[in-house]
């Protein structure tokens, strides 16, 4: 299983004032744009940290889920939540020839945790001996940071502030994710209750 953006954050959709607010930056000056490069790559380095730990995407853009298999014969787990949309299922076999399955044969159920793409009828269609199934869907909480939930965002925030602050170490201290972050993480973490669930 590989899963990879097909999209990406636009800048403009990243909190960089918000940012600049929580590490009370100077404002009316001339030049108080001349960080927002900086400041946009230590936003995008917490959204990826966050998202990591916690199997959230937070802002929507395109994913692709590559499979050799799937999970079971009806269902396939999403290693992602929230998804929105199933925007299209493509079998491709081992020489790369790609045929794309009508999506009227599946069914997205939506979970906070563990979304699943279900077969409508019967089970899922069968994966070529030596290809894959590529799933495309649309994650993420909405475009803009405002459909975010309020404790993720401040989470993004305190580590992007955090990065930034700490931009010249190069020793890690008693943990690599200050504590208001992993405290605010803790009930979006995703529960591993045992192999493949």
């Amino acid at each position: 299983m590989m899963l990879v953006e097909e999209t990406q954050v636009p800048n403009e959709a990243l909190p960089v004032e918000a940012l600049r607010r929580q590490l009370r930056l100077g404002t009316g000056f001339a030049e108080d744009d001349v960080q927002d490069l900086v400041l946009a790559s230590f936003l995008r380095a917490a959204f990826a940290a966050i998202e990591a730990r916690t199997d959230k995407i937070l802002l929507s853009r395109g994913v692709v889920l590559t499979l050799h298999t799937w999970s079971d014969d009806v269902s396939q787990r999403l290693p992602v939540a929230p998804v929105s949309a199933l925007t299209s299922v493509t079998r491709v076999d081992r020489f790369g020839v790609s045929q794309e399955l009508d999506l009227a044969g599946f069914r997205l159920v939506a979970d906070a945790q563990s979304p699943r793409l279900i077969s409508v009828s019967g089970g899922l269609p069968r994966v070529p001996p030596g290809g894959t199934l590529e799933l495309r869907f649309t994650a993420g909480f909405g475009a803009s940071v405002e459909d975010v939930p309020a404790d993720l965002m401040q989470a993004v925030l305190l580590l992007a502030a955090h990065y930034y602050e700490y931009r010249d170490a190069t020793a890690l201290g008693q943990g690599c994710m200050p504590f208001g972050v992993t405290s605010l993480l803790a009930r979006y973490r995703p529960m591993r209750l045992g192999l493949g669930t």
